[in-house]
């Protein structure tokens, strides 16, 4: 193979979505409205692909009625290309791991059966007022809360689910025009306030809350360990700290253009910082990592503030038998 066509190849196949068509073109043939299905990639983008790996003699077509059927060419590949996809598709990646998941529940649908893992299927699958907010009014349903305190509450988004189960609820945010949004949206609530208010600094008094949610605020927080030792601090004994962050990435100059101070934080970070507030840590774990690029990663922080020890001792009197009394008289 001459210089020029190995620059060709590695151009052609250094596209994410060229190298995920091969990869599901590999041992079976698909049209292209499978491709779209499973990728996600829109209809034009996915046909001029095929177009340029067709032109370069890795994909072959097939016409069948209306439709054209693709399939990879293998016994065409040059050794190189053949020995990329093979690491590729051996290598655990999640993008082609939910590729080859998606192709199969289209596959088991074809055939009439359920499949056995439903990725996102409600973002994919339409049911009527089947919809992640309406899962979680119902999940909040559950609960039973105190008073709580939204740290970083925004427009009131997240307390509007929470209201209607808490004793009380306080949010805060430094952003005056978010605090108004929270204020109009939460006004049918008597038990909620909103105000400005910022985290390294809360203007409430010692042992205040029976919560504490800190929903993607701490990457934003210009000292993080201060707001949460402020957390902490505003936290009744046996009281409990939800908190959601990005996971540690390297996407800053996505996360910077949102004000993001701190390119995210790793569950093992989180549990130091945590306990360095006072704080018993419960769990800190990814919870969520997003389809697309760059695939940020959410973690999930639970944490409680140690209860007062008011075990005491008990002293028991001993209760006479009447015979006993009797001899002491």
């Amino acid at each position: 193979m001459e210089l020029s066509r190995y620059i060709d190849t590695l151009s052609l196949l250094g596209d994410e979505s060229r190298l995920r068509l091969c990869a599901l073109l590999r041992e079976r043939e698909l049209c292209v409205t499978d491709l779209v299905r499973v990728t996600g990639i829109a209809q034009s983008r996915v046909s001029t692909h095929l177009g340029r790996l067709r032109e370069a003699g890795f994909v072959r077509d097939r016409r069948q009625g209306n439709q054209s059927f693709y399939a990879l060419s293998a016994s065409a590949l040059p050794a190189a290309v053949r020995a990329c996809l093979d690491e590729a598709l051996s290598s655990g990646d999640p993008t082609l791991d939910a590729d080859e998941a998606r192709l199969g529940e289209l596959e088991a649908e074809r055939r009439g059966e359920r499949p056995e893992r439903l990725v996102d299927a409600f973002e994919r699958d339409y049911s009527p007022g089947r919809t992640w907010q309406s899962l979680a009014v119902g999940i909040a349903a559950l609960l039973r809360l105190g008073d709580v305190l939204d740290v970083g509450s925004g427009d009131g988004a997240a307390a509007a689910t929470l209201a209607p189960h808490c004793r009380s609820l306080t949010c805060i945010d430094t952003n005056a025009r978010l605090i108004a949004g929270a204020r109009e949206r939460l006004r049918r609530h008597d038990n909620v306030r909103a105000q400005i208010a910022d985290v390294h600094a809360l203007p409430f008094q010692d042992r205040s809350f029976d919560t504490v949610i800190v929903f993607h605020t701490l990457t934003y927080a210009e000292r993080p360990s201060r707001a949460l030792a402020e957390c902490a601090r505003v936290l009744r004994p046996g009281g409990r700290l939800v908190l959601l962050c990005l996971d540690e990435h390297r996407q800053s100059e996505v996360t910077a253009r949102y004000g993001e101070r701190h390119a995210g934080f790793s569950p093992r970070s989180l549990r130091g910082l945590l306990s360095r507030a006072g704080l018993s840590v419960i769990s800190a774990e990814v919870a969520s990592r997003e389809p697309k690029k760059p695939h940020l990663q959410v973690v999930l922080a639970i944490a409680d503030k140690p209860g007062l020890k008011t075990a005491q001792k008990t002293v028991k009197t001993p209760v006479q038998k009447p015979s006993q009394r009797t001899a002491q008289a």
